[in-house]
């Protein structure tokens, strides 16, 4: 499907990126939880377009409403339906463009598959459709830390040729993310991150980056053997983001270099059970949570949209120089990172489910 995402909570988005409104369902959020906007709104506006040099240059609000589901700020267990309103739309800018496939874009491959594609912006496959995932993605991770404890951070690790130093895992904060418009922890790599980000994007180009994630307390037990493995729904859903091209966790290609000795995570005892001293398995072991914080990688592409002319050819096959018009992002990682929290806020709340229905079944 092109919308449904989970299996007890479970999402279905909707909306392209020049249309009226875009959003999403949400269906099996428990009931009783206090929710409202605001709850859901922080994310999105750390998501939203326009929101200093570094990001596309169209203004949404982005301001979310939630049309079901709650009564009196509270989840009734049905059915929470939220939707943002499109407002900036300018499907004018790609009026050139409708005969033309962009390179390394989804306009070819969609109307491949549907033998008809949006003639403005990505459609489905532009990162506004995202907008959904971050609303359900918000819920679900309010419902992790206030039910069980969990909490998830992502930050901006790597842009183009530059790359943060390690972090704390088990003490960084939103907060510390959030110092700076890159999103990323490490101050003085940050300022050399933006100076790139912002001389691309005066120059009509692009660069790619990495985003990088921790879960903290994940309990032990989560994950499907043996084909929705915890680390394959991770994967999953964070290869659904637009623009992602990997994904790694743990040691992940790193690992491969490194001797069974030197990646081996030994056992030890950590407040009266059984903990790792390191954590190379990044979490997971067998595809099942062990207790330890879950930490992985995303690395995105550099946006396929610039405004430097491209030599191509259009759909008829004739050679023309593109120069794309609209208003894109030199560089998606610094608005990546709520997307990234928000997809695994989504995997997390489904596992926890899963195992909670499990353990209810067997008590």
């Amino acid at each position: 499907m092109s919308s449904h995402f989970g299996t007890l909570f479970r999402i279905a988005t909707f909306g392209e990126s020049h249309c009226k409104a875009v959003g999403v369902v949400i269906d099996g959020c428990p009931p009783g939880l206090h929710l409202n906007e605001a709850d859901i709104q922080r994310q999105l506006d750390r998501r939203r377009p326009g929101q200093s040099k570094l990001t596309t240059d169209r203004q949404e609000g982005d301001l979310v409403t939630i049309l079901s589901g709650t009564e009196n700020g509270i989840t009734l267990g049905s059915p929470i339906a939220l939707k943002v309103d499109n407002l900036d739309q300018r499907p004018g800018d790609y009026g050139d463009m409708t005969s033309i496939p962009r390179p390394s874009h989804a306009d070819y491959t969609y109307l491949a598959k549907y033998g008809i594609k949006a003639s403005s912006g990505g459609g489905r496959s532009s990162a506004r459709e995202t907008i959904g995932t971050v609303a359900s993605g918000a819920v679900a991770a309010k419902l992790l830390r206030e039910k069980f404890g969990v909490e998830i951070i992502a930050w901006v690790s790597g842009v183009g040729p530059y790359e943060a130093g390690p972090v704390d895992q088990a003490t960084i904060t939103s907060a510390q993310v959030d110092q700076n418009d890159l999103r990323c922890p490490d101050p003085a790599v940050a300022e050399q991150m933006r100076s790139l980000v912002v001389s691309l994007k005066e120059a009509g180009n692009s660069t790619g980056g990495v985003v990088s994630c921790i879960i903290r307390g994940v309990p032990a037990g989560l994950g499907e053997p043996v084909y929705e493995k915890l680390e394959a729904k991770l994967a999953q859903a964070m290869l659904a983001i637009p623009a992602t091209k990997g994904f790694e966790i743990g040691s992940g290609f790193a690992g491969a270099k490194m001797t069974g000795s030197e990646h081996n995570d030994p056992f030890v005892m950590k407040d009266g059970h059984l903990g790792t001293a390191t954590n190379h398995s990044g979490g997971i072991q067998g595809g099942i949570s062990n207790g330890e914080i879950v930490h992985f990688r995303v690395a995105f592409k550099p946006p396929a949209t610039i405004s430097q002319p491209q030599q191509t050819v259009n759909y008829k096959g004739d050679s023309i120089t593109l120069e794309a018009k609209g208003r894109h992002d030199p560089c998606v990682v610094p608005r990546a990172v709520p997307i990234v929290e928000a997809m695994a806020a989504l995997v997390i709340i489904d596992m926890v489910m899963r195992q909670e229905a499990r353990r209810a079944f067997c008590s």
